[in-house]
This record gives structure tokens, C-alpha cells and sequence, in this order.
């Protein structure tokens, strides 16, 4: 009779400590700009019931091709064929250059058009600026400059890289941007690099791994979405890869031991997208630059490293490419090696040859149906994850910006 009652309290033991555990689970919810978007797997049998799947089930063939492309825009104008790629092709997303500032109020003018411009289409436009501080900077003369990246790091203190990072983040997300190109996670160890040079924290792995990842985080503070880059490692180049293709002959111990180190760590803390860069590593790929080899973004990226957040490739209109490949067919490989978006900023000519080749790869098979949906998967739920929208600013205080600026430069003896 008594070893019948031990059993049983026994029972009724574990019971209510499985409760205890569920609920435990059950209270534990993420704030939405932190949540880690959801996983495409087109096997799960969860997938008829996932809203973003059922959306994607809405959309044509174009709007989803649309979605795998980011442009550039010519001018200062929100123009005819900036238009059409917005309403027709239903790109998803715009990037500003230097080339489309002359200042705030015209800035502010032309993102505001670019947002009426897809008021009809369902899915938010990505809209994203290259803002590094230092020499790369897309801001009007309205904004105090910030110090560079190399600044930062010789003083080499993470909460400063933080503060940058939501300086940053704050002073685009007043303008109505919700992406940047930044920061960048190339170590600096070749001296004769003609593109990274200040850009980058330092010539040492664990600086700029964590000077990097606090930049990152605090752009995300400000529910900016932070691209970093420029994947595989873009440090140890001689050639800028604005002109031609670059080369680096180091092998797989080399990139893990030193160029994939800032990356991974960016990964492990929440890294949202990477940029890929215009690099030929012929000891690891030897007929593809790692912005369409499969090796480096699917099994490198992907698998090794274990990221499943948005690829982005580097400019497509850059000399690495229009200079030694067709540039639409180089993005349907791009696509098919893993990547999620194509980024074309310059050339009306070159973004509608990229958008009418990955529509063609799309409709005769070449991109498989399940490729497509997979990216434009982490696409709109990215979008989703940082809830973006197309309404416009409310108001822009540039003073605002610059007294923060200012007490970081008093602060740190900037």
C-alpha cells in the first residue's frame, strides 16, 4: 500500500513539473524587433498554416521575382522608371547613393515619393543608404560627420562602437531608412587594399569582431536593419573590385582562422543579412567569385557558418562583374547559389536586364519554384521581424542628432 501511494505522489510529481515548464515556456516572448524570423522548410507540414507561406501563395511570379532585386536610383528625382519598378516590377527595395543627396529637404522629398510610389503593392519597400561614417557617408550637410571606422578602433572601446551604431540608426530612421549597408567586418591586413583601408576597424580579427558586432547592435536598437559585409573578407585585396575582379589565393584554415572570424561572431549575435563581396578565392572556388559560388554562400555561409538570414550581394554594376560576365545571367547564379537579393545601383539599362533575367530564370525552371519562394520567405519575413511600413516621417531634427554626435566626440576625445 505504501510503495502504491510513493508511486503515485511520484507521478503527480512529474505532472505538475511539466506544467510548471510549459507555462514557464509559454511566458517567454521576445519584444518584435528581436524576434528571430521563422525558417522556410517546405517539407514541414507546419507550413499550411504559416501566414507568410499562405501570402506567398497570393503572389505572382513577377512580385516575387521583384522582391530579389534592389535599385538605384539616377538622380534627384523619384523619375518614370524609378516608378515602374516600384508599381510593375514590384521591386523590393531602393538603395540611396551619394548621387541622390543634394540636401535634406530634397532627400526627405524623395523617399517620401518613393513610399507613394508602393502604396499599392502590399509588401514595404526595403529602402537602404551605404552609412559607415568616416569617407562613406550618404548624409546632407545638415548632419555632424562621424569619425571612421579606424578611429573607432584605435580607441578600441565596444560601448563607444555601440553608441555609433545607434547614432546611426536613429539619424536613419528619422530620414525613413530601414536598412544600411554596415558596418563593415573586413580586416584591414593588407596595406595596398585600394577600397577597405579606414573603412575598417582594424587589422586585428577580435577588434573588429567585437567593434563590429556592437556597431551592429546598436543599429538594430534603433530597428535598423543591419547589412554587414563584405562576405567572404575584402581586407586582404589589391584590386578594387569597384574596377575589376580581385583575387586571394588563401585556402579554408586561413579563412576561418582570420577573414570568416568577424562574420561568425556577427552570426552568433543576431547578424539579420551579409553582404556578398566580388571576390575569386581559387583555392576554394575556382570557377565562380563568391558572389555566385554556390560553395561559398550555400555550403561556407549557410551551412558552416549556420546563417539562414538575408544574402545580399555587393552592386552588380561594379567593374568585377560587368567587366568579365553577363550581368543578368551572373544574378541568376547568384540566386541559385544562394543568394536572396540582387543589388543593382546604377543603369536603368542593367537593373531591368537583371529583373527580366531572373523573370526568365524563374518562368522556365532555371530558379526553381522552391529556390524563389525561399527567398522571398526570408525576405518578407524580415520585413515582418522589423515591422516596416510605407508611412511618411513625421519630422526631422538634425539638431537633435548633432547633440548626441557632440557629446560622443566630448566624451571620447574624438
Amino acid at each position: 500500500m505504501h510503495n502504491k501511494v510513493f508511486f503515485i505522489a511520484i507521478i503527480l510529481l512529474l505532472i505538475l513539473a511539466g506544467l510548471a515548464c510549459n507555462k514557464a515556456d509559454n511566458d517567454y516572448s521576445l519584444p518584435p524587433s528581436n524576434q528571430t524570423p521563422p525558417v522556410f522548410n517546405p517539407n514541414s507540414p507546419i507550413d499550411s498554416q504559416d501566414p507568410l507561406m499562405d501570402r506567398i501563395g497570393e503572389m505572382s511570379l513577377q512580385e516575387k521575382v521583384g522582391q530579389l532585386v534592389m535599385v538605384g536610383i539616377e538622380g534627384y528625382n523619384n523619375d518614370a522608371q524609378v516608378q515602374k519598378m516600384i508599381t510593375e516590377d514590384h521591386v523590393g527595395g531602393l538603395i540611396l547613393l551619394k548621387q541622390n543627396v543634394k540636401d535634406l529637404q530634397q532627400m526627405l522629398d524623395l523617399i517620401q515619393t518613393l513610399k507613394e510610389s508602393n502604396s499599392a503593392n502590399q509588401i514595404p519597400l526595403f529602402l537602404s543608404v551605404d552609412e559607415e561614417g568616416g569617407r562613406i557617408s550618404r548624409m546632407p550637410a545638415d548632419f555632424m560627420k562621424l569619425p571612421s571606422n579606424q578611429e573607432i578602433g584605435q580607441l578600441n572601446d565596444g560601448m563607444l562602437s555601440y553608441q555609433i551604431g545607434q547614432i546611426i540608426g536613429d539619424e536613419l530612421r528619422m530620414l525613413g531608412f530601414n536598412m544600411n549597408f554596415a558596418p563593415v567586418l573586413d580586416i584591414n591586413s593588407n596595406p595596398d587594399n585600394p577600397v577597405i583601408g579606414d573603412r575598417a576597424f582594424g587589422t586585428h580579427a577580435d577588434v573588429v569582431s567585437k567593434l563590429g558586432v556592437e556597431t551592429m547592435k546598436g543599429l538594430q536598437s534603433q530597428n535598423i536593419i543591419s547589412v554587414v559585409k563584405h562576405f567572404p573578407g575584402h581586407g586582404d585585396t589589391s584590386v578594387d573590385s569597384h574596377i575589376g575582379l580581385p583575387t586571394i589565393n588563401h585556402d579554408m584554415d586561413r579563412l576561418n582562422s582570420f577573414e570568416l572570424q568577424p562574420f561568425a561572431e556577427a552570426i552568433k549575435n543576431g547578424a539579420d543579412a551579409i553582404m556578398i563581396a566580388h571576390i575569386l578565392l581559387p583555392q576554394i572556388d575556382p570557377d565562380h567569385p563568391s558572389t555566385f559560388s554556390k560553395i561559398i554562400i550555400s555550403d561556407i555561409l549557410r551551412r558552416d557558418l549556420q546563417f539562414d538570414g538575408l544574402v545580399i550581394t555587393d552592386d552588380m554594376t561594379m567593374g568585377a562583374i560587368t567587366e568579365n560576365y553577363d550581368i543578368g545571367q551572373a544574378a541568376v547564379q547568384s540566386i541559385n547559389a544562394g543568394s536572396d537579393i540582387i543589388l543593382v545601383c546604377h543603369d536603368y539599362d542593367k537593373e531591368a536586364a537583371v529583373i527580366e533575367a531572373l523573370l526568365e530564370a524563374a518562368q522556365n525552371g532555371t530558379i526553381t519554384p522552391e529556390r524563389l519562394d525561399e527567398s522571398v520567405y526570408r525576405i518578407l519575413a524580415l520585413k515582418e521581424k522589423y515591422a516596416l511600413d510605407d508611412r511618411p516621417v513625421s519630422s526631422v531634427k538634425p539638431e537633435d542628432i548633432n547633440k548626441k554626435i557632440q557629446a560622443l566626440f566630448n566624451d571620447y576625445s574624438l
